[in-house]
């Protein structure tokens, strides 16, 4: 059987080829797998379960139908939509799980995250991560009107957009260290993480054994998705209908 792990489609309105594309996805291979985890940033940006946009039913019903079908689903948050809350979770048949997950696939322990947690050099970042997850932060933006949860996601989008492209991308990337910390504190040898889009296999010797890092891909011009079967780990691209 199948494993499937993806994150960072960032699904927005404004990339409709993008949804149709893990629409495609959800209806065709996702239903032959065991299971499908999903490893944060499903969405450009969450505003609360009450939202009432299109692209969060449409997503939702899809999500639906592959757990209806037969298929368990797995949704881990990203730095996007942490605030992706048990309701949109039950209409879509997804089970939320806490942001570092450890999974057994095949009689290895693996370790899941989304990844921005491991960005440690980038510390305006962590800065800001710990501002807006706090309990006090989440609650405050959620008791806000829809519309004005809109133009703050907009503007939190910009924000960052603009920090970004003003870093040098050692900054965004994971810290070695971070990664070694991580993988001993749980006990594993494998971790997969997203978050960077950077995908990648990477490889070395952690406390004289051998240690694994696998990033998943974004879907910005294509789909990216990991599979673990029989035949072991393949990061595969899912290319656009017209591409």
């Amino acid at each position: 059987m199948t494993t499937l792990f993806i994150s960072d489609l960032h699904l927005e309105p404004t990339r409709p080829a993008i949804t149709a594309l893990f629409l495609d996805f959800l209806q065709g291979r996702a239903r032959r797998a065991e299971a499908l985890y999903i490893l944060g940033d499903l969405f450009e940006a969450w505003i609360g379960d009450d939202d009432d946009t299109e692209l969060g039913g449409v997503v939702a019903d899809a999500l639906r139908a592959l757990s209806d079908s037969g298929v368990p689903l797995f949704f881990i948050h990203g730095n996007r939509d942490f605030l992706l809350g048990p309701r949109f979770a039950a209409a879509s048949g997804m089970q939320l799980l806490p942001e570092t997950t450890v999974i057994e696939l095949a009689g290895e322990p693996i370790l899941l995250m989304h990844g921005d947690t491991l960005c440690t050099d980038d510390t305006e970042y962590q800065k800001f991560r710990a501002r807006v997850r706090a309990p006090a932060w989440r609650a405050q933006t959620l008791a806000l009107p829809l519309a004005q949860r809109r133009v703050l996601a907009s503007q939190l989008r910009e924000t960052s957009r603009q920090a970004t492209q003003g870093k040098a991308a050692e900054i965004t990337d994971v810290n070695p260290a971070a990664v070694d910390a991580a993988l001993r504190a749980h006990g594993v040898r494998h971790l997969i993480h997203g978050h960077t889009h950077r995908p990648g296999l990477h490889e070395w010797t952690l406390d004289g054994r051998p240690a694994r890092r696998t990033v998943l891909g974004d879907w910005f011009a294509q789909g990216s998705v990991l599979r673990h079967d029989a035949d072991g780990w393949r990061l595969e691209n899912l290319p656009l209908p017209d591409a």
